[in-house]
């Protein structure tokens, strides 16, 4: 070839050809989100069924509820770099596994405290499969296909959490073979034993194209200091907050500052730390956990306080009070699938903007219904309200996770983005459950009538109000548009 051809038809690297297998991958490994978000969930259906049967306390009930919470959260980081580390598929098989075998022992457990031990190990499981699916997708779709996949993706979020809900009532209500409680354990074994048989198959064996060190002062750390936070927010309320519980959560704070100078000193010497402090500086992704967390907790605590609504103040059984919130999931997923991306492509990150405020209009309206009914409020007057929620937090959710994942992420980055920014959603459901319910129970106190607890639910939306006002304005700091 002369000199002239080479000039005229310069060689410009080719593109890499996109996954064959990605759309039939794509439902195996949103298993893992669905059922993270189940197991989060479900165990407020059961809780009546634990204190009966299992005579568990109230100290034990919210380390079932919570102990899986603050394992999850606090691992998420390190379990993402473990993937670039070793592999997205080598860890989502493994972390499937290992949750199937903790689910197992969670409807095994004879005894409450065991039931929390088991419980906090099937959240550290959890964080080792779930931010291998958000780095999965950043690398396995190509741009234009991802939009698509990030849909789906919000909407397995909504599924998961209302189907603990929905189908957890369904579950204690049929009571398969006389397991009672033990089956919302149970069925996640076999789903994960599939889900694992089939992403070993139909997974490539990628890993970050820079393979890094583990750093392990940096996950230890990093896990330790978010533990020391979570574990006396998720029992402090139950405990009557003891002095341990301030002296823990205000220990966390200097020691989340020493891990993250550690990790600064580490980048800045040419190491790879468990986490980019640099990353999280960034505008786009700084918002972006901040509109993920909140929102989290917003949801969290909403529906929370709704299933004490409906089961203690409206004698609901877990069946008809799960049912209750198949409306909100089904917007919420509808919202996420068809509505997201097309108002993303015309409005760009805007998008999350109308999903936040279609989401305060849905609050509002709710604790209007709430102060009008009082005690004559029914089930089916909340869900016009808890619908539009829905429709919002389908826009918002996914849209907000693309546009932090199409930010400039790294191929290398991938794994550590994705725990960090599942970490700010579970961060933000446990702070969210224990703020807003301990507002609820506050303003219930001992009293047991049903406007009672109309009133402390009145009060958890309007703090849920205050949450939105904040994701809100993390919305509007984004760019419009991708850089």
């Amino acid at each position: 070839m002369s000199v002239l051809q080479t000039r005229t038809h310069p060689t410009t690297p080719t593109p890499p050809a996109p996954y064959p297998d990605r759309w039939r991958v794509l439902p195996v490994i949103l298993s893992a989100m669905f059922m993270a978000m189940f197991d989060w969930f479900v165990v407020n259906v059961a809780a009546s069924s634990l204190q009966h049967d299992l005579h568990a306390g109230q100290a034990a009930l919210e380390m079932i509820i919570g102990g899986y919470g603050f394992a999850y959260a606090s691992a998420l980081i390190t379990g993402g770099r473990l993937g670039d580390l070793y592999g997205y598929r080598t860890l989502f098989v493994l972390g499937m596994l290992s949750f199937g075998f903790a689910s197992l022992l969670c409807g095994l457990a004879s005894g409450a405290w065991m039931l929390v031990a088991f419980r906090i190990l099937q959240g550290a499981t959890a964080a080792l499969m779930v931010p291998q699916l958000l780095a999965l997708i950043n690398t396995l779709f190509p741009v234009t296909e991802r939009p698509r996949a990030m849909a789906a993706f919000g909407a397995t979020i909504g599924l998961g959490a209302v189907s603990g809900q929905v189908l957890g009532g369904v579950l204690l209500d049929a009571d398969l073979f006389g397991w009672g409680w033990r089956t919302i354990f149970y069925i996640n074994v076999p789903i994960a034993a599939v889900a694992a048989l089939l992403a070993a198959r139909w997974l490539p064996a990628q890993r970050a194209p820079e393979r890094p060190s583990l750093d392990p002062i940096g996950a230890l750390g990093i896990s330790t200091a978010l533990a020391a936070l979570l574990v006396p927010i998720t029992v402090g309320r139950s405990t009557g907050w003891p002095l341990w519980t301030w002296v823990s959560a205000a220990a966390s704070v200097p020691l989340l500052a020493l891990v993250l100078r550690y990790e600064r000193r580490l980048a800045a010497r040419g190491g790879r730390p468990v986490l980019d402090t640099a990353m999280i500086r960034e505008r786009v992704f700084g918002a972006g956990m901040v509109i993920s967390g909140g929102y989290l907790a917003f949801f969290a605590g909403f529906m929370l306080c709704l299933t004490l609504l409906l089961q203690d103040g409206l004698h609901l059984t877990p069946l008809r009070a799960g049912l209750t919130f198949a409306p909100l999931g089904i917007c919420f997923a509808s919202s996420s699938l068809l509505l997201a991306r097309r108002v993303a492509a015309r409005f760009g990150n805007r998008v999350i903007v109308i999903g936040t405020l279609t989401s305060l209009t849905g609050t509002v309206l709710t604790l209007g219904v709430l102060l009008a009914a009082g005690p004559g409020i029914t089930a089916w007057a909340l869900v016009p309200g808890m619908m539009i929620v829905g429709l919002g937090n389908g826009m918002t959710i996914p849209s907000a996770l693309g546009a932090v994942l199409s930010s400039g992420i790294r191929p290398e980055q991938a794994g550590m983005a994705a725990g960090a920014l599942t970490t700010a959603q579970q961060f933000g459901n446990a702070v969210g459950a224990t703020v807003i319910g301990t507002i609820f129970f506050s303003v219930l106190g001992t009293a047991t009538a049903t406007g009672d607890y109309v009133t402390a639910m009145a009060a958890a939306t309007a703090a849920g109000l205050v949450i939105l006002a904040v994701v809100l304005a993390a919305a509007w700091a984004l760019p419009r548009h991708a850089a």
